[in-house]
This record gives structure tokens, sequence and C-alpha cells, in this order.
């Protein structure tokens, strides 16, 4: 993040304009969800190409790029399946010319740059393709430089890690691993170099000669019982009896009057909230399934509470007809110790809020049905399913419905949001400030007025 770092002293940053408390930040891509995708496609991409081909990490650039080429030339779904590179140049695209990132390469070598008892090619890595013009991109390790060059011949089967480890004829080319023969039909055999050598030994071998034969050696078990990891004991006793995994466990467990009472207050919130309404499956519509989640919590005094939240199953949505938009962003790091150093520099009030089952709160814009909660169908209407209005827990869209709704309400508060950080808000008063953070469903709040504090407190409340 991107800040400019000069701190304001407390007159001139409380009194600063408007334009100055937007210029506090400055904008950045990180808000873009499918350029972040396309990073980590590139990034993941280039980790996989260099590790394979064993090349040190100051190549990270040339990693990067040849994923980048190939994703040109793929087919795109944005594009209908087309080709980028086709439909930015309106020229056919050919894919004969690619080959194996960091591989080894020869490079053939001009009358003019050898002499007539020199080697005609020297080995190269193969690190990326030409981008003003066809042609390869090779790393000559000898020399330490980078060359371009189109007569080249690869040898896909040898990376760059094991270069080393290669036996080399007289022309300077890497033995092949398999030589390509023709049997009496005409048709192709291949045999290592290896299998033939052998082949004409046995040939070569007299009759007479002993042949040696190594004995298969015996395996033998241990007859000691066998005692499982202790760690992995731990975690299923303390999982098995604190936490149970479905309503039907929950139901069978010593703790099942507290359970119940917990999923009992669960669906008063989702009620009181009118999170949904009971209707007939519409036509073509698809149903998502929805679990108990329950977890035992611990307060400061040592008691422990049970909470059970409904989940709806979100890995069962269609893209494009259950949900489009999915982004959510949340406070960076940097806001944060902005505004704490603002705080200590200018004595503010800070305080923290959470808010309860803030995912129930956001609006939803899809029609989206699911199937009553188990054990909380109602009688005599088994048949009919639930069509959400507010967000579940579960949902892809559920974080982003939140953030939407959360970001609505604190405009119409007179809040404006920073450029940089759209989890950043903050207002101005007449003679004080205030600065509220957002990071998911907890806020941080920073004022010089903590009866301004409480009053945006009390309507947050109310409103949420």
């Amino acid at each position: 993040m991107v800040v400019n770092m000069k701190t304001p002293n407390s007159r001139s940053f409380a009194t600063s304009t408007e334009s100055e408390w937007k210029e506090l930040f400055q904008v950045l891509p990180q808000h873009n969800n499918v350029a972040e995708r396309m990073n980590r496609t590139l990034t993941e991409r280039a980790r996989s190409l260099r590790v394979q081909s064993g090349l040190p990490k100051n190549f990270w650039a040339e990693a990067v790029n040849t994923p980048t080429y190939l994703i040109n030339r793929g087919p795109s779904v944005p594009l209908e399946h087309k080709i980028p590179e086709k439909v930015w140049s309106g020229k056919e695209v050919k894919l004969s010319h690619l080959r194996v990132f960091g591989c080894v390469a020869y490079v053939h070598i001009s009358d003019q740059g050898r002499n007539k008892l020199d080697p005609k090619s020297k080995k190269f890595t193969f690190i990326g393709y030409g981008e003003d013009e066809f042609g390869y991109r090779l790393w000559d390790d000898e020399n330490t430089k980078m060359v371009r060059s189109r007569d080249v011949i690869f040898n896909e089967r040898v990376m760059y890690k094991d270069r080393h480890n290669t036996t080399t004829n007289d022309s300077g080319l890497s033995e092949p691993l398999y030589v390509e023969m023709y049997d009496v039909s005409g048709s192709p055999t291949y045999e290592s170099p290896q299998s033939k050598e052998l082949a004409e030994s046995s040939i070569r071998q007299p009759s007479d000669t002993p042949v040696h034969t190594t004995p298969v050696p015996v395996l033998r078990r241990s007859s000691r019982p066998h005692a499982p990891n202790r760690r992995y004991i731990d975690y299923m006793l303390l999982t098995d009896a604190g936490e149970p995994e479905d309503y039907d466990e929950a139901c069978q467990t010593t703790d099942a009057s507290k359970w119940e009472l917990a999923m009992k207050d669960e669906m008063k919130s989702l009620i009181s909230n009118q999170t949904w309404e009971l209707t007939k499956l519409p036509i073509g519509k698809k149903v998502l399934h929805n679990k108990w989640v329950y977890r035992v919590k611990e307060d400061h005094d040592g008691c422990k509470r049970y909470k059970a939240r409904l989940v709806v199953k979100g890995f069962q949505q269609k893209e494009g007809v259950d949900y489009t938009e999915i982004f959510a962003p949340v406070v960076k790091l940097n806001t944060i110790k902005y505004v704490l150093s603002i705080v200590a520099s200018e004595n503010l009030y800070l305080e923290q809020l959470d808010v309860k089952i803030a995912f129930l709160h956001g609006d939803l814009n899809e029609e989206i049905c699911m199937h009553q909660l188990e054990g909380f169908s109602e009688e005599g209407k088994e048949n009919m399913v639930c069509r959400l209005k507010k967000s579940l827990y579960g949902l892809k869209q559920a974080p982003r419905q939140w953030y939407m709704k959360f970001e609505s309400f604190i405009h119409k508060e007179g809040f404006q949001k920073c450029n940089a950080d759209h989890c950043c808000f903050f207002k101005r008063y007449k003679s004080s400030y205030i600065i509220l953070l957002l990071y998911v469903d907890d806020m941080l709040v920073a004022g010089s007025d903590i009866d301004e504090i409480k009053n945006m407190k009390t309507q947050i409340v109310k409103r949420i």
C-alpha cells in the first residue's frame, strides 16, 4: 500500500480540507479481483516451471513471461473460447514452435563464429520466446548472458538441473535416450542404447558360462502390535468429546439439550432477521443443501458457550446463476498502522466493535432456494423450500453483500471512503472527526470526541 507517510501534526490534521483528506491515500489496483486472480495464476505457473526446470530464482521474470505467452495463445472463456492473440492481431496463431521451459537447447554456430574443427553447436538453456520477432531466448550458462536464435535443436527430456549429468559426444550433442529403428515391416521401433548393448552382450555370452542370479530378499514384517500416533488420538478425542459433526450426532451426545438451545437461538436470529420465506420450488431452479456447524467457545471466566451456525453448502452454487461478483475488500495492515500512529500522536479515543451475525444482514440480488433446516422443518410444509431474502454463511457472495450493506449505511451517515483503502471511512464534524476501519465484521473506530463515537455506535445498532 502506497501511503503518504508525512504525518500531519494535530492542528493541521484537524483543520485539513476535504481534498487533503482524500489525498492521504493513493488508488491501488488491489481491488480488481480479476487482475489479482490472474496474478496468482501467473505466480503459480511460474513457480512450477522454475522448480521443474531447476533454474535459479533470478530467472523469475522469464518464468512469468512464459505462462503469459502461453495464456495469450490458449482459448479464453470470456472470449467464447477464442484465442486472445488471434483476436488482438487478426492473424492465425501457430503452436508448433512451443517447447518445454528450461530444457537443454543446442544453438547452431555459424561458419564465421567457429573454426574448421570446432563443434557446430553449443549447449544453452531455453528460457522463453522472442517478443518483437520470432525466435527463442536462450541462456548461456558458461558466459552468463542471454542470446536469441532461430536455429535451435531442443532436447526436451533434459532440463537445466540435469545438464551436467548427461553424456556428450564429439559434436557437443547429448546422447538420445531412445534410438529410432525400423523393423522388417517398416514400422518404427524404439530402443535405448543401454538395452541394445545388453542384448549384444547376451548374444556374445557362451552357453557354458554360469549365470549368477541375485537372490530376492524376503521381506520381514515386525510382529509388534501397531500403536497409532498419540498426537492424532488426542485430536480425535478432543473433537469427538467437544463438537459434533452433524445434527444426528448433536442429538445423541450428552450435551444434546445445550446444542438444541444453541440451534433455537440461531433460528430465532434468522427468523427475526427475515432471512427467508417458504415457497414452492420454481421451475428449473436448483435447491442448495445446508448443514449445522457446532462450536464450543470458552469465555474469559472459563465458562463454555455452545454455538450453532446454519451454513449453506455454497460449493453447489453456479457462477452466473446463483452469484456474479464475490470480491469483498478488508482493511490493509498498513492502514491500521497509519491510523494507530494518528491515534498515538493526537491522543484520540479508540474503540473496537464486533457486529453479531454480520453476514446475515446482506441483501441478495439473485434468487436462491435452500432446503428447510434439518430438525426445524415446518409441519405440513415439508415439500416447500426456503427462498433466501438475506445472505447466509457459506454463500459465495455473503462477504460482498455484507460489505455493500455496510458501505450503503455508512455513506448515509455522512462518511467518505478513502480511495486507496475501501475499508477506511472518515467523517468530519465542526471541531472533530471520526476514522472507521472495517475488517469483515470487526470495526476499529478512532475519534477526537467520545460523544460523537457513542452516537455513531447507536446508529449502527439501530440500522444494522
